[in-house]
């Protein structure tokens, strides 16, 4: 028997939009690796790019869980000694809640060039408006929200 291997041609790519509001950080982020990976498609290929895309709205109305928004911290450094900048994410969320959600989808796709060609097909946006209405995008449900 022989190994399917999907062509970019026969991979047909999907618009989800999925609203954050009291989803858990975690949970959210896996679901988006997940469609962006394809893994959810019958002709999945990890060396192939079979995934959607994901727009992720609400992004600023994210749950954390067991006090994390002050125990865990999202570190970033300017390649200087002496530059690695520390955040809470209380305060990254209410900066910029969009990096908090790239930084946890990014974490959970490979760390290779597929995987930052799968991470370019991934929009968060703080409120509830996306400029993506004309690709018809489907609502993507997470069922278990926040405890």
């Amino acid at each position: 028997m022989r190994t399917y291997t999907p062509k970019p041609g026969d991979v047909e790519k999907n618009w989800y939009v999925i609203d954050a509001t009291d989803v858990v950080l975690g949970r959210l982020a896996a679901q988006a690796a997940t469609l962006l990976r394809g893994k959810h498609k019958p002709q999945f290929a990890p060396h192939a790019d079979c995934g959607d895309y994901v727009v992720i709205i609400n992004a600023d109305k994210v749950a954390l869980t067991n006090g994390k928004a002050d125990k865990k911290f999202a570190h970033r450094h300017s390649g200087f000694p002496g530059g690695l900048t520390s955040v809470s994410y209380r305060e990254l969320l209410a900066t910029r809640p969009e990096r908090a959600i790239e930084k946890a989808v990014k974490g959970m796709v490979p760390h290779t060039k597929l995987g930052r060609q799968q991470l370019k097909k991934l929009r968060v946006y703080r409120g509830a408006e996306h400029p993506h209405a004309s690709q018809n995008p489907q609502t993507f449900e997470i069922t278990q929200v926040a405890q």
